[in-house]
């Protein structure tokens, strides 16, 4: 995945221009060192007054998820999650793979902050090296938490947090039923947060610079930057760094989007397809995007060209979402085949009569009942095709000709 240029810069200035990862030197010549003057409860106070929110997909207040662990009866573990199963994402794989430094620091710091002494970050086999080699460079300190690596499978669903958690207690990386939550009993049976490694490297340069400084980038509500991964109908796809509640089009813009874009999808693949007409005036901000009934997830876009059918791309996604689900409830064992089934049943003119009314009704089975939140993505990405691709959906229910040209736009595993 290429790191492309834009502006504000905060995570990915700095780095070579040769693509090796920044060196502990060199990182150390940029930031200084982690300042660890600041005692934890000073460092969680910044990270509270900086709101800074999750980077995973859920937004949910660092701050609360740090305070779930604190004050309890056993040490807590830090879990950096960098397992990035959404396909359409590769801003996790950048961070890993070009700043490793600065997720071990926020890795660092948020045990700091908490008073853990025991840190695992979790990546797949594609970055495990960057981190191996970071480790490897700082050495052991008296006194630091230990940290170790993990390599997780390449999944979708690995990186939901009860997966990972069960992965690295030497299960498997599937979600668990919950209570408890991983902050009640996790890694080894310890209170443990998970989060995010671009939440990380954030929370690294919020305890440097301090909350003013995060605050000074996006909305009072939305504050910071965010790596967002664009791909699909543009020129130079790749991870941006963007101002939160800047305009969608002027990362388009930035991206070499030509405008004969039809749609794009926005948040990956649990995330909501929007118009032109609709991105034209969006913002990069859940509380905008909700006007569409989007949020930004997990940060992914996806520019759908004219010559592509919506309803197709949106069967296919269906398909692999199905197949990458947990297999535990009937939602996903049979709900998200059967919406997959009904989908392709339009695409590919199936010998039964196509029949929308069956798929909504699946829709509205497969969401609010599973054990995670796979099958309510699911059915909310395929719901919001519907609605956008209404003309492509009654050609193919009629049995017309489909506009698209054949050709694939997303990228499957």
């Amino acid at each position: 995945m290429t790191v492309a240029e834009s502006a504000p810069s905060r995570l990915l200035d700095g780095l070579r221009a040769d693509g090796a990862p920044v060196s502990l030197v060199e990182h150390l010549e940029r930031y200084g060192p982690l300042p660890l003057e600041l005692r934890p409860e000073e460092l969680r106070v910044r990270i509270a007054e900086s709101g800074l929110t999750g980077r995973g997909g859920a937004a949910f207040p660092t701050a609360a998820k740090l305070e779930s662990v604190t004050g309890r009866h056993t040490r807590p573990v830090v879990v950096a999650n960098g397992a990035e199963g959404e396909p359409a994402s590769g801003k996790d794989k950048v961070l890993l793979a070009y700043a490793p430094q600065l997720v071990v620091d926020g890795a660092l710091l948020a045990a700091r902050a908490v008073g853990a002494k025991r840190i695992v970050i979790a990546t797949t086999a594609a970055t495990h090296a960057f981190v191996a080699r970071a480790l490897a460079e700082r050495g052991r300190e008296a006194g630091r938490p230990a940290v170790r690596s993990a390599v997780v499978p390449d999944r979708f669903v690995t990186g939901e947090e009860t997966a990972l958690v069960q992965f690295l207690n030497g299960g498997p990386a599937l979600p668990t039923f919950t209570p408890p939550r991983p902050y009640e009993r996790g890694v080894g049976g310890a209170p443990t947060v998970v989060l995010n490694v671009e939440t990380l490297a954030q929370l690294a340069l919020v305890a440097r610079f301090g909350p003013a400084w995060f605050r000074s980038a996006g909305t009072r509500d939305e504050p910071g930057t965010a790596l967002v991964t664009i791909s699909g109908a543009v020129r130079d796809p790749g991870v941006y760094e963007v101002e939160l509640g800047s305009p969608l089009a002027r990362l388009l813009q930035e991206a070499g989007g030509d405008g004969g874009a039809q749609a794009y999808l926005v948040g990956g693949f649990f995330g909501t397809w929007i118009g032109a007409a609709e991105a034209s005036s969006a913002l990069l901000s859940n509380a905008d995007l909700a006007r569409f009934g989007a949020s930004l997830g997990a940060r992914a876009i996806v520019a759908l060209p004219a010559g592509a059918c919506g309803i197709a791309e949106t069967a296919r996604i269906a398909r692999y979402l199905a197949e990458q689900s947990a297999g535990q409830c009937g939602p996903c064992v049979h709900g998200l085949a059967a919406v997959a089934e009904s989908l392709e049943d339009l695409v590919l003119r199936s010998r039964r009569t196509p029949d929308t009314g069956l798929l909504r009704r699946r829709l509205a089975q497969a969401a609010n009942r599973g054990a995670c939140r796979h099958p309510d993505g699911a059915a909310a990405l395929v719901a919001s095709s519907l609605r956008v691709f209404s003309a492509e959906l009654d050609r193919h229910l009629h049995r017309r000709r489909c506009t698209g040209n054949g050709r694939t736009v997303i990228q499957l595993p």
